[in-house]
């Protein structure tokens, strides 16, 4: 029985002191999983709206780390600012910034934001310098206000990062230098700048080292791969794509979140000439379905246009409901002023107002600029929209004089009434007719008939025993009123109300 028992308390011993088997098997297998998103292009609002969307997708996958694989030449800074605030704010996952080529300007700051920087030896990160193109289209360095803001939000990141403080601010800064620093007492080895130095309380402790030759006057901190490790401004230099997964640690292969087909193709409306294209075409269709209500090729093609037009704006979250129900609300003003209130007054202009600012709203971030990258921007987008809208105005002026004679396009107006069978002699119908024709071509300027019903502005009219299709000049005719023949165009016919 003794024996037993130490032979039990013997084999306790053993299991307890010895890794489990699924231990030993997974000994060398990452348990981490991990997942990257590319970013492969300038830094805008519609390229960061998609980032912050695959960014929580990767979250809401359930991923370990996020691994940005960043190739980009920066770009609008506030936008970089929201990408810069959504990587600190994001403490459930590890990121890691992944550089093979290059994060410059604005990709910098978002490499500078990420728990840990990964590097190709060859691969460059810094030249982070905020600039703006001037009057005379020259780009110089952004104002001393601006420059404070971005200086003081680099330094809070690498600070929070554990990141050289001096070398992140000289990534915005050309006029600083950075040189290493030794403490005398206790042997810390830092990198402070020139005015750091100078505001420096117990100087007499450090020694002031040689500057660092990236870190120069008038120059932006700029560092491959393998310089940006010895100053401990990146965590770690890899030789190729290979090694990624294996430094960070994760499962492989490791999945990656690409850009589908409806990314490129909002990318694609998102430009300045399909969004061009899609008002202009939009509101000349809209003008088509207000000539002639009912559902008919133009409404539809105003509802495809707009639609496709909202809809890229949603996805590049810089439209909402507030823009849709304004554009609807100028719809409705403008539906009221053809079909209700005579002549063009209070509801056709402020329709029209609202239309064009609901437009340029969906189309820009923010309607009251704060930074001048959000005024050029705004001033880009009012330029595409009443461009649109000048170009609508000039084929509007076209089609109203000639629609009735192009082959096809003349399908979308009113349809000419057909002259009845004639009773009587009278001046409209004298000659001997032999075939009947059209009622639009057996009328002339200066003929009076009776309307037989409402212009609204289009409607019908009799003159003798001819009904014809016509509009007015705008103005709102109630039935069995008499009306003269001022105009002809083609197929289109305009009367006036007789006092």
């Amino acid at each position: 029985m003794r024996h037993f028992a130490f032979i039990f308390s013997f084999l306790l011993y053993c299991i307890s002191g010895t890794p489990s088997l699924a231990q030993v098997i997974n000994r060398g297998t990452p348990a981490k999983t991990g997942v990257v998103i590319p970013l492969h292009e300038d830094i805008n609002p519609l390229s960061g709206e998609l980032l912050k969307q695959k960014f929580q997708q990767a979250i809401d996958s359930g991923a370990d780390v996020i691994v940005l694989d960043i190739n980009s030449p920066g770009g609008f800074t506030y936008v970089t600012f929201e990408l810069m605030d959504m990587l600190l704010d994001a403490k459930q996952v590890e990121t890691v910034a992944f550089i093979e080529k290059d994060a410059i300007s604005g990709a910098a700051l978002l490499s500078l934001a990420c728990d840990r920087i990964i590097m190709l030896p060859t691969a460059r990160i810094g030249d982070a310098g905020e600039i703006v193109m001037g009057e005379d289209g020259r780009f110089r360095y952004t104002e001393a206000k601006s420059r404070s803001v971005l200086a003081q939000k680099v330094r809070d990141t690498a600070e929070i990062r554990g990141r050289p403080i001096a070398l992140a601010e000289k990534m915005v800064d050309k006029d600083l230098v950075v040189f290493a620093a030794t403490n005398k007492n206790t042997g810390e080895k830092k990198y402070i700048s020139d005015k750091e130095w100078d505001s420096l309380e117990n100087r007499d402790e450090w020694e002031k080292g040689t500057p660092v030759r990236e870190a120069g006057k008038e120059m932006f901190f700029t560092v491959n791969g393998k310089r940006a490790v010895e100053l401990g401004f990146a965590d770690e230099v890899i030789q190729n794509r290979a090694d990624l997964a294996k430094a960070i640690h994760v499962r492989e292969p490791m999945q990656v979140i690409q850009r589908t087909w409806s990314d490129t193709f909002v990318f694609l409306l998102n430009t300045g000439f399909a969004t061009f294209l899609l008002i202009a075409i939009g509101l000349i269709a809209l003008v088509f379905e207000l000539s002639a209500p009912g559902i008919s090729v133009g409404g539809l093609t105003s509802l495809l246009c707009f639609s496709l037009f909202f809809w890229s704006r949603f996805l590049g979250g810089t439209s909402g409901w507030l823009e849709v129900l304004l554009f609807a609300l100028g719809l409705i003003f403008i539906a009221v002023e053809f079909f209700v209130i005579p002549g063009f007054g209070f509801a056709g202009i402020g329709g029209i107002l609202l239309v064009l600012i609901s437009l340029v709203m969906a189309s820009s971030r923010g309607f009251f600029p704060e930074t001048n990258e959000e005024l050029n921007g705004l001033g880009a987008d009012v330029l595409t929209v009443m461009s649109a809208f000048a170009c609508f105005l000039v084929a509007l002026f076209f089609l109203a004089r000639y629609i009735g004679e192009i082959p096809g396009l003349s399908r979308l107006t009113l349809k000419p009434g057909v002259a009845a069978p004639a009773t009587t002699s009278n001046s409209l119908l004298a000659g001997n007719h032999t075939e009947q024709l059209p009622g639009w071509q057996l009328v002339n300027i200066g003929d009076v008939g009776t309307t037989v019903s409402p212009l609204r502005p289009s409607g019908k009219i009799q003159i003798g025993d001819v009904v014809v299709d016509v509009v007015t000049e705008g103005d709102f005719i109630d039935t069995g009123c008499e009306v003269c023949v001022v105009n002809t165009q083609g197929a289109k016919v305009t009367v006036r109300r007789l006092s």
